[in-house]
């Protein structure tokens, strides 16, 4: 499907009803803009952090803030050292 669309003086294009009914989109919703080579990729950016709840599982064993800072901070002296 291929439609034209103008831009304007401050850089804003309308998308053509047929593609905003197709993708349904409606005011406010978000587009993520790519270049690809010399075109221009919208995709329609649905749903929210929200809908990415449950994808990781919770872990077996609870660990404290004290313990996650200790093991970044020996990490990352371990890191430092000359190999």
């Amino acid at each position: 499907m291929m439609q034209l669309s103008k831009l304007t003086s401050k850089g804003q294009m309308t998308l053509p009803a047929s593609i905003r009914k197709y993708f349904e989109l409606h005011r406010g919703d978000k587009l993520q803009c790519l270049i690809e080579g010399d075109h221009i990729v919208l995709i329609p950016a649905k749903g929210s952090v929200r809908d990415l709840k449950g994808m990781i599982a919770k872990p077996k064993l609870a660990v404290s803030i004290e313990d996650m800072n200790d093991a970044v901070e020996t990490e990352a002296a371990e890191r430092a050292m000359p190999r």
